[in-house]
């Protein structure tokens, strides 16, 4: 996302109000969130019908600031000052943690590149059958076309394309705000019902179901680092006091706009519509695309979707890439250095390529994968890791004794436990 310029500010020349470059860093917070997911996210919430979303609504608020204020004052907490998480990790708990956060960063993104390689394919099919008319085209050719198309972008150049999707960002927000505003009139007022209300084991199961996609969703963490380490450069000691009035403001920018979305679809479609999107394998906007009448949501839901996914997957593919290079140069650097850069280079996009075009000819569920693989890895860094630095690290102690730390643990144990959620549900 954006890369607010802190050169100009100092520490002893550190602003205490919210100033014009805090709300940009908000910004980028909400911008890292803002992808794929939210596409996702309305079919889970909404299995249930509208009740559930209240108790969601309540929690993904709180679950959403308090994790990630813990993250950037366990960023905060290091002796140097522009130690990344890893670093810190190295700092606080020895090398052999460090290389186990590097593991877990990796298979955090690794899942959400397999996700998006199944959804595009999935998203572009639904479009060519239903909005073109056109016969499906075999899954192993379409998903192979599609998944070179995206990685082979990137020759274009790193850079470029990470300005390219930072600038999508923006218009894809407005574009979901102005289709959640579209589908007020579709609003179905039975579904605010009471009889409408699923039973109480119905109730929790929805809510306990929905965690792992609103972690997944709301999820900015990967820009926790920077964003914090600036405040750091800029405001000195008042950095953590300023990385939380930043992520306050992130977060309900994120808590207004995302659940605005999800209220909307979920008010616009009966649970049994949502279960067949599920069913289908299908982001919101292309099942909407599908059902809707309006030629307007026909032409633009794929399309948006399309480009959701398609700016989603170029950042998660490099912090992917960069995870795993990490983890062989740490775990055999003597292996690395005889291929060479430029034939471990190449070993590192056969090996994505291969899995993403693998996992999108199998097309698992999308949510399945979110809740049981991409989900569980991130609230393990984002939820569970800064809990137990609270604990254990001299310098968290003072952030020791907090409710609020209880309710980040029981979240990220109820995220990470969606793991074996078959086997219960």
């Amino acid at each position: 996302m954006q890369n607010p310029n802190t050169a100009t500010a100092t520490p002893t020349a550190a602003k205490s109000g919210f100033t014009k470059q805090d709300l940009t860093w908000s910004l980028s917070m909400f911008g890292t969130a803002v992808g794929a997911g939210v596409l996702f996210l309305p079919i889970r919430a909404g299995l249930e019908g509208f009740w559930p979303l209240i108790i969601i609504a309540l929690l993904v608020g709180p679950m959403t600031y308090l994790s990630h204020r813990a993250l950037a004052r366990f960023v905060l907490s290091s002796k140097q000052k522009n130690a990344d998480i890893t670093e810190v990790v190295e700092e606080h708990f020895g090398k052999a943690a460090g290389l186990l956060i590097t593991f877990l960063y990796f298979f955090a993104i690794y899942p959400i590149v397999l996700i998006y390689g199944n959804a595009i394919t999935n998203t572009v099919d639904s479009f060519l059958v239903n909005q073109l008319g056109m016969a499906s085209m075999p899954r192993w050719l379409l998903s192979g076309v599609l998944v070179a198309m995206m990685m082979s972008v990137m020759i274009l150049g790193q850079k470029l394309m990470l300005k390219v999707t930072e600038m999508l960002v923006y218009p894809l927000v407005f574009i979901l705000f102005a289709m959640s505003v579209y589908l007020i009139p579709d609003w179905s007022m039975a579904a605010l019902s009471f009889d409408a209300a699923p039973s109480a084991t119905g109730f929790m199961a929805a809510v306990y179901l929905t965690i792992p996609m609103l972690i997944f969703s709301f999820n900015h963490s990967p820009a926790i680092s920077s964003m914090a380490l600036a405040q750091r450069e800029a405001h000195g000691e008042k950095a953590v006091e300023k990385s939380d009035a930043i992520l306050l403001r992130a977060s309900g920018m994120l808590l207004g706009f995302v659940m605005f979305f999800v209220f909307s679809c979920v008010l616009a479609l009966s649970p049994e519509q949502l279960a067949e999107a599920k069913a289908q394998n299908l982001p919101i906007l292309s099942y909407l695309a599908n059902q809707h009448e309006s030629q307007l949501i026909s032409n633009i839901g794929p399309l948006v979707a399309f480009l959701a996914i398609f700016s989603s997957f170029f950042g998660h593919y490099l912090g992917a890439k960069e995870g795993l290079a990490g983890i062989a140069k740490k775990a055999a650097p003597k292996a690395v250095e005889g291929m060479g850069e430029a034939k471990f280079n190449k070993a590192l996009v056969a090996f994505f390529f291969f899995s993403v075009w693998g996992v999108a000819i199998i097309n698992p569920s999308v949510l399945g994968m979110i809740e049981s693989l991409g989900a569980p890895f991130i609230a393990a860094i984002l939820f569970l890791m800064p809990m137990y630095a609270i604990k254990k690290v001299p310098a968290m102690k003072k952030y020791d004794g907090k409710l609020s730390n209880l309710f980040v643990s029981v979240m990220g144990i109820v995220a990470i436990s969606a793991i074996v959620k078959d086997l219960l549900f």
